[in-house]
C-alpha cells in the first residue's frame, strides 16, 4: 500500500522525526532499519515485525520484490529532499523502516533456541555501535547460534548497530543477562565451556586450547569492554583463559577483529553444525 508523502507534518510519518532520538525510539518499543539490506532484513525477518516503510521514488524501485508480499503495510513514498528535510540528515540510500521491539528474550529460552549451533557469543560491555555491529555481522558468517550480552552494551536494534552488522542483529538471536554475569555460571551447568578473551597473562593461546576440547561441546567465547576488557567478576567464571597470538608491542586487537579471529579459529577446530540455509 503506497501512499506519496509531501506534506512534512503529516502525522503518518511523524513517527520518522524521532530518529536522531534512540532513547524516544526505545521508550516507544520502536527501531529503525537503515538501507536497502537491512530493509530486506526486516521484511524477510520472522523475528521482528515491520510496522512502516518509507522510501524515496528510486529506493521503491529496488524494493519493489521484497514489499510484493507485505500487502498491508504501508510504504510511504518522498522526495528525496522532502526526506531529508524530515529526518534532518542526509540519508544516502534513501530507504528506512520503522520495526517493533518483540518482548525481551529470556537467558533460558536464547540458550535452548542459540545452543544447537555449539557456539555462542557473550559481549560485556561493549558501548560502541560500530564494534556491536560488526559482532554480531561476524556472529552470523561463522555460524554462532547467538549473543549473549551484559547490561552496559550498546542497544543491537539501535539504527547504526544494524547497519553496520548489515543486518545481522535482526538475524541472531540475542538476550540481555541483568544478572550478569550469573548467565555465565548458567552456560557452564548447562554444559558449555566458556573461554574468556583477554590478551593478559595468564591467557593461554587459543590454538592450543581448542583442541583439548571435547566434540559435541558448545563453546561460549567472552569479549570484553573496548578499553578495559572483561571485568575480574566475568573471568572468574570463566573455564579459562584465551588469547590471541599477536606480535610484541601490540597492546590488543580491536574486540570485532579479535571475535572473528576466534571465531573462525573455533570453526575451523569445531566444524560446522547443520544451520540450514541459515
Amino acid at each position: 500500500m503506497f501512499y506519496p508523502i509531501d506534506d512534512l507534518d503529516d502525522p503518518r510519518v511523524a513517527e520518522y522525526r524521532n530518529i536522531p532520538d534512540p532513547e524516544l525510539l526505545l521508550a516507544h518499543g520502536l527501531f529503525v532499519a537503515e538501507g536497502r539490506h537491512v530493509v530486506r532484513c526486516l521484511l524477510a525477518s520472522d523475528r521482528f515485525e515491520a510496522r512502516s516503510v518509507l522510501v524515496s521514488p528510486a529506493a521503491l524501485d529496488g524494493l519493489q520484490d521484497a514489499l510484493g508480499t507485505h500487502g498491508a503495510l504501508p510504504v510511504y513514498v518522498m522526495a528525496v529532499e522532502r526526506l531529508t528535510a524530515l529526518l534532518g540528515f542526509n540519508l544516502h540510500r534513501g530507504c528506512l523502516a520503522i520495526g517493533v521491539r518483540p518482548k525481551a528474550t529470556s537467558v533460558a529460552s536464547w540458550w535452548q533456541e542459540a545452543a544447537g549451533s555449539r557456539l555462542v557469543l557473550a559481549v560485556e560491555r561493549v558501548g560502541n555501535a560500530d564494534n556491536l555491529g560488526a559482532v554480531f555481522r561476524n556472529a552470523l558468517a561463522f555460524g554462532a547460534g547467538g549473543v549473549l550480552l551484559s547490561p552496559g552494551c550498546c542497544d543491537p536494534l539501535y539504527r547504526k548497530s544494524i547497519r553496520v552488522s548489515t543486518g545481522a542483529a535482526l538475524r541472531i538471536p540475542y538476550a540481555v543477562d541483568d544478572r550478569w554475569p550469573d548467565s555465565l555460571r548458567r552456560l557452564r551447568d548447562a554444559g558449555a565451556r566458556v573461554l574468556a578473551l583477554t590478551p593478559q597473562p595468564p591467557a593461554r593461546d587459543l590454538d592450543a586450547v581448542l583442541p583439548g576440547i571435547a566434540p559435541g561441546t558448545t563453546v561460549a567465547l567472552l569479549l570484553g569492554h573496548e578499553g578495559d576488557g572483561l571485568s575480574e567478576s566475568a573471568m572468574g567464571v570463566a573455564d579459562e583463559r584465551v588469547r590471541i597470538a599477536i606480535r610484541p608491542g601490540v597492546d590488543s586487537l580491536n574486540v570485532a577483529t579479535a571475535a572473528a579471529i576466534a571465531l573462525y579459529a573455533c570453526r575451523r577446530r569445531l566444524g560446522w553444525p547443520d544451520l540450514g540455509s541459515d
